[in-house]
């Protein structure tokens, strides 16, 4: 009898030390770190460019075929953010040759774009209503859906390599939009 008074007295010393180290390890929800909640987005801070689009670096691409526009990325200005934003300077070309520089970024994960300012006069101009807006698919000038899914992203998931949105950005091989057959 006393040998098993003993055993269940070590039976519950045990337990009660295990249960003491559950406990010490904290709640997840009481801590506020839950990895199994969604991430919610941080956007880093955005400076303008100080420079203007470099001619001698722009890197034309294709958009649709109902488009009237030129467009080109700035590929010296591509910056892969840590917040998971890409940034970038897009030249656009009207066919009267009249170009607008506009600097932007791209979030694959929520596939929309956000303007962060103009090229105008010679200096970069703030967008002070710059917002995070959805990308459009089904428009002509589409082209930050070209960039997104030909260049910037992998699914849903921004490209890190700066050599692959390179290679991905090569007239040769760019995806964004597949320029239809000729009939």
């Amino acid at each position: 009898m006393k040998s098993l008074i003993l055993r269940l007295n070590s039976y519950f010393c045990s337990a009660l030390v295990c249960l003491s180290l559950i406990a010490c390890a904290g709640d997840a929800l009481q801590s506020g770190v839950d990895p199994f909640a969604p991430m919610v987005f941080k956007e880093g801070t955005t400076a303008m460019p100080l420079n203007p689009p470099n001619k001698g670096t722009l890197q034309p691409f294709y958009v649709s075929q109902a488009t009237i526009f030129k467009f080109a990325v700035d590929t010296n200005s591509i910056l892969i953010g840590a917040d998971g934003v890409t940034r970038y300077i897009v030249v656009i070309t009207n066919p009267s040759g009249e170009t607008q520089a506009q600097y932007e970024g791209i979030r694959c994960d929520s596939f929309q774009w956000r303007l962060y300012g103009n090229f105008e006069n010679g200096t970069w101009k703030e967008n002070p209503l710059a917002a995070w807006r959805g990308i459009s698919s089904h428009v002509a000038n589409r082209y930050q859906a070209a960039l997104a899914q030909g260049a910037f992203c992998n699914m849903a998931i921004q490209e890190k390599n700066i050599q692959n949105i390179l290679r991905n950005l090569n007239s040769n091989s760019f995806s964004g939009s597949i320029a239809p057959p000729p009939f």
